[in-house]
């Protein structure tokens, strides 16, 4: 059954204005994806929430979960965290490609701004010590106390570093996420040593309290091997924690685990069995779509995820996906970093239909087959159909930020212009203005003529009438983007050629019934709207 309107989130308790038919069908999520975590010096497991730009303590005991470092503080998307002897908190700023200290007062220092896409940070007694997430990256020594000092690089050539730990015999642990492989090395240099190959795509190395290696895998399955070093010996099991990031043990050996895909945090038993601390939640999410059976899928970045009654379901780790809109048997999906792709959730393959695109977004589809895609980084919007990755075709040019586009049943399209803050209707490829005046209008779909369209700045849909431009409100008071008064810049979309962080775009879609489905990005759920 749908949840309670009325939900803690970011925005406080919120219910939507609209009547009793505004529903949650999943809550709030607590975590917005769920990455680096290490035990503070209080107890309590610290989270760093790369989507979110924030970073949260959860008490693993009860489950609840506070606000330590906010959205619109000086970190943009911290990946992950060490603490240093005196209960500083140091913090991988991945996009930006910055290295922070958080001293316990409160206080921020940057410690480097050097380094290209840092990501896995371990500290050993005063020493502190990153890798970079990238091809070629490199294991550095940062010096906190000298901002002057130069770092020290102890090894190179990394095929996508991730979350290292000092390991027992003193050497510093890392993975190679590109090629299975485990690798040590000195904190005072010296040649690498591969440790483990042909391990699961390793994303994550830990080191339990008995000095037990375990390394995490990002997959579907969820995967974490366990190797003892003096004999070699391995064992596997399967947690099902789709997108495993991180881990860290509390004083008792309990293992706790992250997931970059579906957030919350778990505690992972050595037979595989977990106990879920926080709930998992959407990392977004962004686009929305339903199918003509009902099934409500949304794009949620790393993954293409279903909500089924309240529970969300990963459908495939579709990594990067952003707009969404259901076909027949048939899902199509784009990611912000270029692609536009068929989902074929019977069978599970997946068709590449453009690549190389400027940030597209939503998409609709015409009864021909045709996909029309917003093409936002060019501020126009394409044409592809036959299925194959060439047949791309402009349709329309000249526009500003387009982000989401519906068609009617006159075959008329529409394009919602975020930057414009307007709805436009392409006539014969001249865009005609319907609408403007709107703030950051986002997902745009159709029921019954009239066009309905996400005001993610005033935080409302509105429905329009598209021959006369009277608009009205449909549903008002959504969590949409950051709370009133939090501003932030949004973080780079690539850096140093590969993904960065995402534009926010909140969906909207219309199901068989004629409810309408929306976004909340503000909040991490899914709403449903009654068509009464």
């Amino acid at each position: 059954m749908p949840t309670d309107p009325v939900r803690p989130s970011r925005f406080g308790p919120v219910r939507p204005r609209g009547g009793d038919g505004v529903t949650r069908l999943t809550p709030p999520s607590r975590l917005w994806g769920s990455n680096g975590v290490a035990f503070g010096p209080d107890g309590r497991l610290y989270v760093a929430q790369f989507l979110a730009g924030q970073i949260s303590a959860v008490d693993v005991a009860s489950g609840d979960v506070e606000v330590v470092v906010p959205a619109d503080g000086p970190v943009a998307s911290p990946d992950d965290l060490a603490f240093g002897p005196d209960g500083s908190m140091y913090i991988t700023d991945l996009v930006p490609g910055r290295v922070w200290r958080r001293d316990p007062g409160g206080e921020y220092t940057l410690v480097s701004g050097d380094v290209a896409l840092p990501n896995g940070i371990a500290c050993a007694g005063e020493r502190l010590f990153v890798n970079e997430m990238r091809m070629d990256g490199r294991v550095l020594e940062l010096f906190p106390r000298d901002q002057d000092a130069k770092p020290v690089v102890l090894a190179d050539g990394l095929a996508m570093g991730n979350a290292m730990q000092l390991g027992p015999d003193g050497f510093l642990y890392y993975p190679h996420m590109l090629t299975g492989q485990v690798f040590r090395v000195s904190p005072d240099g010296g040649e690498p040593e591969l440790v483990a190959g042909e391990v699961h795509e390793p994303v994550a190395v830990r080191f339990d309290r008995g000095g037990v290696l375990l390394v995490l895998s990002r997959g579907a399955a969820g995967f974490v091997t366990r190797i003892e070093l003096d004999s070699g010996r391995r064992s596997v099991v399967e947690s099902g924690v789709v997108g495993l990031d991180n881990a860290a043990f509390d004083d008792d050996n309990r293992m706790f685990v992250s997931s970059f895909a579906s957030g919350g945090i778990a505690e992972l038993h050595e037979d595989g069995r977990t106990r879920q601390v926080v709930p998992q939640g959407l990392g977004g999410p962004y686009g929305v779509a339903v199918d003509r059976a009902g099934t409500v899928f949304t794009a949620d970045h790393y993954r293409l995820a279903s909500v089924d009654g309240d529970a969300v379901s990963t459908r495939e780790l579709f990594l990067f996906s952003h707009g969404v809109v259901a076909d027949g048997e048939l899902v199509h999906v784009t990611s912000q970093y270029g692609d536009v792709s068929t989902y074929d959730p019977r069978s599970g393959e997946v068709t590449v239909r453009a690549r190389g695109l400027a940030a597209p977004c939503g998409l609709a589809v015409r009864p021909d087959g045709t996909l029309l895609v917003a093409e936002s980084g060019a501020g126009r919007v394409v044409a592809l159909g036959g299925g194959t990755a060439e047949d791309v075709r402009v349709v329309a040019n000249g526009l500003s930020r387009p982000v989401d586009v519906a068609v009617d049943t006159r075959q008329r399209w529409y394009v919602s212009d975020e930057d414009l803050g307007a709805v436009l209707r392409i006539d014969d490829g001249t865009p005609v203005s319907v609408v403007d005046g709107l703030d950051a209008p986002q997902g745009l779909t159709i029921r019954d003529g009239e066009l309905l369209v996400v005001e993610s700045g005033r935080r409302r849909v509105l429905a329009i009438d598209p021959d006369t431009g009277e608009r009205g409100i449909a549903v008002d008071d959504l969590a949409l983007g950051l709370p009133a008064g939090a501003t932030r810049e949004p973080p780079a979309l690539f850096s140093h050629g590969l993904p960065g962080v995402p534009r926010q775009f909140a969906g909207v879609a219309v199901g068989p019934e004629g409810a309408l489905y929306v976004s909340a990005t503000g909040e991490g759920s899914v709403l449903r709207v009654d068509p009464d």
